[in-house]
């Protein structure tokens, strides 16, 4: 296993110390409970693409796609090759802070959902023992280099888009050891985290929901002996006048 005191020169590779997978299995755990329940046709995993974040979906068709060369579909994540409204499931692991145009990446994300599909993003919480290794420390090599984004920040971003947040948690509450050994003596912390500071966890998840406002027109149950009763009344004619004086009138 790489020593985490090394640069890591992308995410995938940071993965592989044991910082990563530290994170890497809590995150795991978490898509595999979470993707189980949710159901549809099509899932689509961007980011992270060695991973199998979507192994446990009960979706038929599952892809995973990015600029790698192990992927299902080669694509630009800003820049979805798919139709508007086809997509069931959608998962985000770690994309937005490692991304030059993040709000983009959303937009895409949703044309490409389905009315009511769903989208599981995880990201590194700059508000934690993590946010303060990266506020204080170097930004060489990864995850250090990303663009931490605040929960906060990315739920008014989700609100402008029309999702509706439904779930999510918040993980790794452990220090950024470089140790394995050390980051297992904090195993203690997860429990605690969760208890006592819930939303200092190192990596958030969110689960967010593509509603569309729909509008439907609502006719009145009209009563109609009193719309009988509005009805204007013909005038009655005057039987004294003649044919020819009706017609000039």
């Amino acid at each position: 296993m790489p020593d985490c005191r090394l640069t890591a020169q992308s995410l995938s590779e940071w993965f592989s110390t044991a910082q990563g997978c530290y994170v890497l299995g809590r995150e795991q755990a978490y898509f595999d409970r979470t993707v189980a329940d949710i159901f549809g046709f099509n899932a689509l995993q961007l980011g992270l693409t060695e991973h199998e974040f979507l192994r446990r979906s009960r979706m038929p068709l599952r892809l995973r796609g990015g600029d790698a060369t192990a992927v299902d579909v080669r694509l630009c994540h800003d820049e979805l090759p798919f139709a508007c409204d086809s997509v069931d499931l959608l998962v985000l692991p770690h994309v937005l802070e490692f991304s030059e145009h993040p709000h983009q990446i959303l937009r895409e994300v949703e044309r490409v959902l389905m009315p009511e599909g769903n989208l599981l993003i995880s990201g590194f919480n700059p508000i934690s023992l993590w946010g303060m290794r990266r506020a204080v420390g170097s930004k060489q090599g990864y995850p250090w280099c990303g663009d931490f984004i605040t929960l906060t920040r990315l739920k008014d971003w989700l609100a402008l888009l029309g999702f509706v947040v439904v779930g999510g948690c918040f993980t790794a509450y452990a220090p950024p050891f470089n140790r394995a050994t050390s980051l297992e003596r904090c195993r203690f912390m997860e429990a605690a985290g969760d208890r006592w500071w819930a939303v200092s966890g190192g990596v958030y998840f969110l689960h967010a929901v593509k509603r569309v406002p729909g509008m439907r027109l609502i006719q009145p149950k009209w009563n109609k002996k009193l719309v009988g009763s509005l009805l204007p009344v013909a005038p009655k004619m005057n039987n004294n006048k003649s044919h020819h004086e009706i017609d000039a009138q």
